[in-house]
């Protein structure tokens, strides 16, 4: 079964928020990049925390019968990027994500507004589009 990328962005972002995940920004690329439509951003207090999101991400794609392209910084835990083609996820240990500064390198990119309590059912999603 197919999943379109904003369905696939939300289930990475249900499952990092799972794992309580520090400051999510998901961010639609669509139209600026020419790689992939979302990336997801978000932090961890500690590498073991940023090891456990990646997990939880993973599992629960694989559900879906998806599974990576590519993953990198699994083992070092600092920063985690993980590739499922048209969605792309960071999963940073706060100071590298601060130091990177991937929210700056994007500014232009359109964000996703996550609202505290959003329905992340597939079938509906209750966030709204902004820029900024």
């Amino acid at each position: 079964m197919a999943t379109d990328s904003k369905t696939k962005s939300l289930l990475c972002l249900k499952a990092a928020i799972e794992k309580k995940a520090q400051a999510p920004v998901l961010l639609e690329l669509k139209g600026i990049s020419s790689f992939t439509d979302y990336f997801l951003l978000c932090s961890g207090k500690s590498d073991r925390q940023v090891q456990a999101i990646a997990q939880a991400i993973e599992e629960t794609l694989k559900k879906r019968g998806i599974r990576p392209l590519g993953q990198e910084g699994t083992l070092g835990g600092k920063w985690i990027l993980m590739d499922f083609e048209d969605v792309v996820v960071h999963i940073f240990l706060e100071p590298v994500r601060k130091f990177y500064d991937l929210e700056g390198l994007w500014m232009d990119a359109p964000r996703i507004d996550l609202l505290k309590g959003a329905d992340f059912d597939e079938r509906t999603n209750r966030s709204e589009k902004s820029i900024g």
